[in-house]
């Protein structure tokens, strides 16, 4: 248990990568959102966060890249996801999606023979699509609330729920239960590795885009998680509707007295 305790580290810091990717000093200015009642101590962990990546995911991840063939990069990662199918299972299970349960079994089944292992990804070849579950999601789909925006150190954007069912996933995966604890550790640290390493040209586009990263990663970190969890197809943002009808209205100004007029017109 302390093993899997301790490589839930690498493991989070792999999933939540998106975070320490986009680098550089966040502003200070509070923004008031009522999702983020901790921004201070958020904002300082993300700076924590955001040095951390500069001075050392960063480079390293540009080495392993460098060194590392396109072909051996891309086995790396089509083996931890092949490993992480048997989380995506789980969930779709708890999630009573027992046909997208029986397609994400096939894929494993099919990615750990034909695939030598998961290091080919041989089911997207056969139209097998790839989804995405995660016990945050599952705690989503039974009425859990997320709670509020929360910033990991090491980890990244989360939120009490996320942090309970990043915990979940990494417990669960088969990988922490080897011993002895090198094994965990060091493919926990390959799978961080690999996954900074897959997203330096992401990180340079988000870098160049928003004036505030900060905000820009809160934001983008609720977006991806609600069209997660509702499969695609989030609820409309009654607050976005509202602002979008006072935009139609603006720029077209009919009042009752137009209509009167236009309706004694010959």
């Amino acid at each position: 248990m302390k093993t899997c305790l301790r490589s839930s580290c690498f493991r989070s810091g792999a999933g939540l990568l998106l975070a320490l990717s986009l680098t550089g000093c966040a502003s200070t200015v509070t923004k008031n959102d009522p999702r983020d009642p901790l921004e201070g101590w958020n904002r300082r962990v993300q700076q924590f966060n955001d040095n951390l990546d500069d001075y050392f995911m960063k480079p390293v991840s540009k080495g392993y890249q460098w060194v590392t063939p396109s072909f051996v990069d891309r086995g790396v990662t089509n083996f931890f996801s092949n490993i992480d199918e048997i989380n995506v299972i789980a969930n779709d299970l708890l999630q009573f999606k027992l046909t997208q349960g029986g397609s994400d079994l096939g894929r494993l089944v099919v990615n750990t023979t034909l695939g030598l292992g998961g290091f080919v990804d041989v089911a997207s070849q056969l139209r097998m699509n790839k989804h995405n579950e995660d016990l945050d999601q599952t705690l989503g789909f039974w009425g859990l609330p997320s709670g509020p925006y929360l910033v990991l150190p090491l980890v990244g954007p989360s939120t009490p729920r996320g942090a309970l069912g990043l915990a979940g996933d990494s417990a669960a995966n088969p990988i922490n239960w080897v011993t002895p604890a090198a094994i965990p550790y060091g493919t926990g640290s390959l799978k961080t590795l690999d996954t900074r390493a897959d997203l330096l040209s992401a990180s340079k586009i988000v870098d160049e885009a928003s004036l505030d990263r900060y905000e820009f990663i809160r934001n983008a970190y609720f977006q991806q998680r609600n069209y997660l969890i509702h499969d695609g197809n989030p609820p409309a943002d009654e607050d976005m509707e509202e602002e979008l009808e006072l935009e139609g209205l603006q720029d077209n100004p009919a009042t009752p007295t137009d209509a009167n007029t236009q309706a004694k017109a010959p």
